[in-house]
């Protein structure tokens, strides 16, 4: 892989990581305790709360994983090891890493 090609997939790495801590916060507000307050809300609302709650936290351990595995695939641009199989250690095809930049194993290894 080349300077030109590292320095393309660092960028759209530290874009995306930008970007999902840019919306982490809005997450976090609605991955926050439900209020049961029976005389604000009726039953159905509460639920709807609750559900909304359960997805804002599920959507929000998504991102944090999304964000562990960004932070790793920096630190291999870093350790000069980007592009290469954590398996095998073979080099990771272009157009595997074009549809994601963070993916640390080549399709053999992955299946």
């Amino acid at each position: 892989m080349d300077a030109a090609q590292l320095n393309y997939f660092e960028q759209r790495l530290l874009n995306e990581q930008a970007e999902l801590l840019g919306v982490a916060t809005l997450v976090e507000e609605s991955a926050e305790t439900v209020e049961l307050d029976q005389t604000a809300v009726g039953r159905l609302s509460r639920m709807d709360a609750m559900q909304q709650q359960a997805m804002a936290l599920a959507s929000q351990e998504r991102q944090g994983e999304r964000l562990n595995r960004i932070k790793s695939a920096l630190e291999r641009i870093e350790d000069n090891e980007f592009g290469e199989c954590l398996e095998c250690l073979q080099a990771i095809p272009i157009a595997r890493m074009e549809i994601d930049p963070s993916i640390e194993c080549c399709v053999n290894c992955a299946n």
